[in-house]
């Protein structure tokens, strides 16, 4: 079995340690390998560099775990991997354990997501998982906080085992782990929720009199109790939504029939 590991916070993030060493626990005989960007890639989505050489160094991250660092995106590090490191696509690819949740439909920009659709893109199992942060998301990011990476790395571990197990209709299991979650914390199917966060833009004068912006938001509590927002933010248990590569409209056949000849006679 071959298992590949993918972080967009980049490959020196704790998290791709502590998943290593529980799933080579749970599956000992597993090729594990770990492909992550240099730097911090957080918010760059399904971005694929295109126009730029990219440059793969092996590093020992432990005594016994090497991984590799590409000069790229998340995405880059599966492409790389795919096609250059195992020569072949893997039965699974885990994007995480991201410092932060990754919920709603915004998790179109995310990195952790792109890295996993990329996998599925090429055919193999994938799951995007991330830890909730709730206290300064800048000093976590900036690992001047150590975090344990321990539990949510066995929690991950055991939902890809029975992902493997079983051949779901999905092509990635987007997983959301509570940051004071245990083994016995509660897991529900979620749907993605609208938003996230609420969006906003500060305007800053730099010395020179020139504005500057600084685009962030404010975290979103209540939604709908089936999403993936309320449930982790609001219950406190770990989400799990499936996800397709496909994001054709549910009912095509109605929108043609309602739309259809609005759209395609663009004589009228």
């Amino acid at each position: 079995m071959d298992i590949l590991l993918v972080n967009d916070d980049g490959i020196y993030s704790p998290s791709l340690i502590a998943l290593y060493k529980s799933l080579k626990e749970e599956f000992p005989e597993a090729n594990i390998t770990i492909v992550a960007p240099t730097n911090q890639q957080s918010g760059i989505g399904r971005a694929i560099s295109l126009f730029e050489p990219l440059r793969m160094t092996k590093v020992k991250l432990t005594k016994d775990i090497v991984g590799y660092a590409v000069s790229g995106t998340p995405t880059d590090c599966v492409i790389l991997g795919i096609y250059q490191i195992l020569k072949k696509v893997p039965d699974l690819v885990i994007s995480g354990i991201n410092i932060g949740e990754n919920l709603g439909t915004e998790i179109m920009t995310s990195g952790t997501l792109g890295a996993a659709f990329e996998a599925a893109h090429h055919g193999s199992k994938a799951i995007a998982s991330s830890l909730q942060i709730t206290s300064d998301h800048l000093k976590f990011r900036e690992l001047e906080i150590p975090i344990n990476f321990e539990i949510p790395a066995k929690i991950t571990t055991k939902i890809a085992k029975k992902y493997l197990d079983y051949d779901m209709p999905c092509d990635v299991l987007n997983v959301n782990i509570p940051e004071k979650a245990n083994l016995e914390t509660p897991i529900e199917i979620t749907r993605l929720a609208k938003k996230m966060y609420s969006t906003h833009v500060e305007e800053r004068i730099d010395p020179r009199g020139r504005s500057y912006y600084w685009i962030d938001g404010y975290p979103i509590y209540e939604d709908e109790e089936d999403t993936d927002v309320y449930v982790l933010r609001k219950k406190g248990h770990i989400s799990i939504t499936p996800l397709t590569l496909d994001t054709t409209i549910k009912n095509l056949e109605e929108f043609k029939k309602k739309y259809g000849k609005i759209l395609c006679d663009i004589k009228k």
